[in-house]
């Protein structure tokens, strides 16, 4: 893994009057928002310093007005920093890392949980995150709420993140069918977010993942994941060299769907 390519595009889509959606790029200045309205467009491009830490983000926001748009924003502001204070030193064995990503999303949660608590235009917000980081040459993903991340390998789809919705759960406990489950009525009702109490503890789970050059990843909101199908995020992701056009592409592909979200999707590629 010698260098990295990354392009997100985000849009507020047909429906929403506001892009509750935020994004992260390891170039994004602190403080620098990307919700709102409109369409918002980043790259990235860089030879990877082994010594280097390389963050990427995607966060869903929720809540009235423009709650969901602070959650998120915090996410991918606080996120990062909280990161680089606990993993700047010489930690380079997995579990070191992954108790620091743990941390720094938890410190994140308490932040946006207290904010939500103490002023009353931002209560009950949330944000869902997913988040891809590099650190000594290993990645490492992790996710809370309904946000995805996938892996594009030989023509191969693979989810890595699970979602924390309440119809996910009432499959893992067999109560309804994986049929049943794009349809449910508990689809999109999160039992896990960040500014939940529940999420303190940051991410149940952080894969630690072998790369391989050639590997593509995806992050994603709910707005592309919902309507467009895997074989055509596979498709897209694989055919399309230049990573900006293919987020910009699968973006396109969810409006076309009829998505009534925001839409966001980054990809990223590995050489």
């Amino acid at each position: 893994m010698g260098r990295i390519r990354a392009g997100v595009a985000s849009t507020v889509g047909t429906i929403r009057e506001h892009n509750e959606d935020n994004f992260y790029l390891p170039t994004r200045r602190p403080g620098e928002t990307r919700g709102g309205d409109g369409e918002h467009k980043a790259e990235f491009d860089s030879t990877i310093d082994p010594d280097g830490l390389y963050t990427f983000i995607v966060a869903d926001g929720m809540g009235g007005q423009l709650a969901g748009e602070k959650a998120s924003q915090m996410a991918v502001d606080l996120i990062p920093r909280e990161l680089t204070k606990r993993l700047s030193g010489n930690e380079i064995d997995d579990k070191s890392v992954q108790r620091g990503i743990r941390d720094a999303v938890a410190a994140a949660n308490q932040e946006i949980l207290g904010l939500s608590m103490i002023q009353n235009e931002f209560a009950n917000m949330g944000t869902t995150v997913v988040l891809l980081m590099i650190r000594s040459g290993r990645m490492y993903v992790a996710g809370i709420g309904d946000s995805r991340a996938y892996r594009i390998r030989d023509n191969q789809i693979e989810q890595l993140t699970r979602d924390h919705s309440l119809a996910d759960a009432l499959f893992e406990a067999g109560t309804i069918t994986k049929e049943e489950m794009p349809n449910h009525k508990f689809k999109h009702i999160l039992y896990l977010y960040l500014g939940s109490k529940d999420a303190r503890g940051g991410p149940d789970e952080i894969r630690a993942i072998e790369v391989s050059p050639g590997d593509r990843f995806m992050l994603a909101s709910d707005g592309l994941t919902g309507v467009v199908e895997d074989e055509d995020l596979t498709k897209v992701v694989e055919s399309v060299d230049d990573p900006l056009k293919a987020a910009s592409q699968l973006v396109s592909m969810a409006l076309e769907n009829q998505s009534k979200d925001n839409v966001t999707c980054m990809v990223i590629h590995v050489y």
